[in-house]
């Protein structure tokens, strides 16, 4: 894997860790949040998993 591929799987990890776009775009050094967002967000199935089930506590409450 090359620096890219580490840097790209950290950021990955950062978002399912809970960091915010912000905190990761500070992390990365990008001066404008679009570019950590158009290059950096992944959401796993995991991820997408967790989401769909903290909406689904949400609304069966």
């Amino acid at each position: 894997m090359d620096t890219h591929g580490f840097r790209y799987t950290h950021c990955s990890l950062l978002f399912e860790a809970g960091a915010t776009i912000k905190e990761v775009q500070d992390r990365l050094g990008h001066s404008d949040v679009q570019t950590t967002m158009n290059i950096y967000t992944h959401v796993s199935k995991e991820k997408k998993d967790y989401t769909a089930r903290l909406f689904a506590n949400y609304v069966g409450q």
